[in-house]
């Protein structure tokens, strides 16, 4: 008896109803991280610094719902938007079903396990700082990576 493939497997990013959207998020905190943008390059620094809505505990958004008119620089990750955001890690779900690639085996859609994310050491929660503890002027002393490669 053949079972049915899991939904991220038969639809596209924009096709996915608002719930099937949100459970590809596999809670790893990467987008709520300051990002630092070189203006004469371009180039795009990733900091440990993270967004004052996010939790560092849960690595979860605080007030997810407002996010966007609170914190004007919050990503939004969307399928309209996705092919813009080249500083998202290659894990995330999001990158790597709109470049046709399977999700990690470590992703909790997988694994069935939420805590796989920070037993496979991709939640940012164990390294990130809220950015309530660090001035804006000490962010590129924590720089972390650029353009989502490793530093």
């Amino acid at each position: 008896m053949a079972t049915e493939s899991p939904y991220w497997q038969n639809k596209s990013l924009e096709d996915m109803t608002a719930e099937e959207w949100e459970s590809l998020c596999d809670g790893c905190g990467h987008c709520c991280l300051h990002k630092l943008q070189d203006e004469d390059t371009g180039i795009i620094y990733v900091t440990r610094i993270a967004c004052e809505l996010l939790d560092l505990q849960s690595c979860q958004c605080q007030d997810y719902a407002n996010r966007l008119s609170r914190v004007p620089m919050c990503a939004g990750i969307r399928a309209d938007n996705i092919n813009e955001l080249h500083w998202l890690p290659n894990s995330c779900a999001y990158r790597c079903l709109n470049e046709g690639r399977e999700l990690p085996t470590w992703h909790p859609l997988i694994s069935r396990n939420k805590q796989s994310v920070i037993e496979a050491g991709m939640s940012v929660c164990l390294f990130a700082q809220s950015e309530k503890n660090v001035h804006p002027e000490q962010w590129q002393d924590c720089i972390i990576s650029i353009c989502g490669e490793d530093k």
